[in-house]
């Protein structure tokens, strides 16, 4: 009777080890098949126009009598008020910077030539103004300054016009989905060429915006982007 009961348990031992083993290699067969992924990338680009332009305006003066170099300044200055005004840029868009001042007899060393003018002043006046298109006409016409007598300074760094776009939290949700949407059209094309079918998203991650102006040539007009990247998993 122990015999028999002896190998009625080794047999239950053997059965339960084979099922045991059974159930080991279908859950390892199930986790393989879900690490089986895809990983693909949507990506979602708008042209919009600036809706900021930072326009600064530099133009340099001399003298020899300081107070009379400030009050060339005054003059200019209301004069470029005045131009700008006449153009459709709201007061409160305007701000003018305090004059850089250099007295060049106090840099002078050795024996030169003397400089033709003592004093010499660097003097910007910033537009900062949501009127694109005013502000843009308006550059076209800066020679009208200088037949003013205004002595503008061109490509300068510092002076040089900046293009905004600030409306990208308004973009935002519409360009997150089409990104996904496109990731995912291209999944289900991987999948399709495959064989296979495509399952839920294991991991997802959303690229940063980017703002760039289009070209060099329309730098008012900007080129917003966004790349997504979503990791499907892929059943038979």
């Amino acid at each position: 009777m122990q015999t028999r009961a002896n190998w009625v348990l080794a047999l239950g031992l053997v059965l339960g080890l084979g099922l045991l083993g059974y159930l080991l290699s279908s859950a390892a067969l199930a986790v393989k098949q879900l690490e089986r992924t895809v990983t693909v990338k949507g990506l979602s680009e708008r042209e919009v126009p600036a809706d900021v332009v930072i326009w600064p305006i530099q133009y340099s003066a001399a003298s020899n009598d300081l107070n009379e170099l400030y009050q060339t300044l005054e003059r200019h200055n209301a004069a470029i008020e005045r131009f700008l005004s006449q153009g459709g840029v709201a007061a409160e868009a305007i701000s003018i910077a305090p004059p850089a001042i250099m007295d060049k007899s106090a840099q002078q060393y050795g024996g030169g030539e003397p400089a033709p003018f003592r004093f010499t002043a660097m003097q910007t006046v910033t537009v900062y103004s949501e009127q694109i298109e005013p502000v843009r006409a308006l550059m076209a016409r800066l020679s009208e300054l200088g037949k003013q007598g205004l002595v503008i300074l061109g490509n300068q760094y510092q002076g040089s016009t900046q293009y905004l776009f600030t409306g990208l939290n308004d973009l935002k949700p519409g360009m997150i989905e089409e990104a996904t949407r496109q990731a995912r059209e291209v999944a289900l094309k991987f999948a399709a060429d495959s064989d296979s079918q495509l399952g839920k998203i294991r991991r997802a991650s959303q690229g940063q915006f980017s703002i760039n102006d289009r070209d060099s040539s329309t730098p008012h007009i900007k080129k917003v982007r966004v790349v997504s990247t979503v990791e499907y998993y892929l059943t038979d």
